[in-house]
């Protein structure tokens, strides 16, 4: 997604959550209503951090093309250039995977 046409502000981030795995470990071959949404993504875009009382910004912690691992209810997927991508708080992350 080179380019994206949507901007997060604040303390918003936007992930592109990883695929579904379409086979289990065994080999079964999954539908797509029995497949997990996985809880993990990529970094997209971040905001310019949290206003604070002072006026200032404090930066995020995570920056773009982290790998990340968030809640299981996190953000507000939306269709941007038409993929599916995530929106959501920085504080929905959970870690950052090396």
């Amino acid at each position: 997604m080179a380019g994206l046409s949507i901007r997060p502000l604040g303390e918003k981030v936007i992930v592109k959550r990883l695929e579904a795995e379409s086979k289990t470990s065994g080999g079964i071959v999954l539908p797509d209503s029995a497949k997990e949404k996985p809880k993990r993504g990529t970094i997209l875009a971040v905001g310019d951090g949290k206003l604070l009382d002072t006026g200032n910004r404090k930066a995020l912690q995570v920056k773009k093309g982290d790998a990340v691992l968030f809640t299981s209810y996190a953000g507000t997927e939306v269709k941007v250039d038409g993929e599916e991508v995530i929106i959501m708080d920085e504080s929905d992350i959970l870690a950052v995977l090396d």
